[in-house]
């Protein structure tokens, strides 16, 4: 069954506690949560408790946390960081009822070649997994547009070097399209048993000689960018993929918009350009 699910880097200036009862009022069966408000939420002393009383109130829940960042590192100390952080986000995410937790490598090891790259990044999450499967947490790899690890095609070489069934990707409109190597058409021929979410959205590429800036190339709702929207949605569909679609607007322009309109109008989005509604 697919569904929609808001995640809350669209609205991105609101509470954890505030996100839940949005969520719900903008007809979202679901929620990706930003790992930031996680650990605000826990700073503050307040009980999970509270959260997932919260949850039930509003019949929403919580499919992933993103993220856990830098996996991609090797130094001792970073390990042990990422390992420590792995352990507490999975126990959080447990008491939670969330299964999924987002993983991103970004640019410690730009410049070796792909395969070494890959290789000492799956043994770094493979220790991941291995922590994760304690909690029944699986792990989704975000494939980061300007990243070493940025296409479906190094993604499929990642996770099989991992070699763990907890480990998958999610499919980021965005970061694919950026990235410039993966097709609609790739999309369409990856296993569906390995996409755990899809992170919708739209955006524009960068103009010439502009700084390469997420947070204003991703400044726009559906059908304002640059990104086949019908055809992207459909290779995904093409895949027998039938989960949770994310609307994901990283987006400094509404971040000062209303969070409650944000919060509609990607819902009313995914209904019109994912549900045919």
């Amino acid at each position: 069954m697919i569904g929609k699910a808001l995640h809350t880097k669209s609205i991105w200036k609101s509470n954890l506690m505030t996100d839940i009862r949005l969520a719900s009022e903008a007809g979202f069966g679901a929620m990706e949560v930003a790992a930031t408000k996680i650990w605000d939420y826990m700073s503050s002393g307040n009980p999970w408790s509270d959260v997932t009383e919260r949850l039930q109130q509003y019949n929403m829940k919580i499919i992933s946390i993103n993220d856990i960042a830098h996996v991609e590192r090797t130094d001792d100390d970073a390990v042990r960081k990422t390992l420590a952080e792995t352990e507490k986000l999975s126990a959080i995410a447990q008491q939670l009822g969330c299964d999924c937790i987002q993983l991103v490598p970004l640019l410690a090891l730009e410049g070796r070649p792909e395969d070494e790259g890959i290789e000492l990044t799956a043994q770094n999450i493979a220790r991941i997994c291995d922590i994760g499967a304690k909690y029944g947490v699986r792990f989704q790899l975000e494939p980061v547009g300007w990243s070493p690890i940025h296409s479906l095609r190094s993604t499929q070489k990642l996770i099989q070097a991992v070699g763990r069934d907890n480990f998958g990707t999610v499919i980021d409109f965005f970061h694919l399209f950026v990235g410039g190597e993966t097709t609609p058409d790739d999309v369409r021929h990856f296993d569906p048993n390995r996409i755990y979410h899809i992170h919708f959205c739209d955006c524009r590429l960068p103009r010439e000689g502009e700084i390469f800036d997420e947070t204003i190339l991703r400044g726009m709702y559906a059908g304002e960018g640059d990104i086949p929207l019908a055809e992207w949605v459909q290779a995904v569909k093409d895949t027998g993929y039938d989960g949770w679609w994310s609307y994901e607007l990283v987006s400094a322009k509404h971040w000062q918009h209303d969070v409650a309109e944000v919060a509609a109008e990607t819902s009313r989005l995914l209904d019109k350009y994912v549900l045919g509604k």
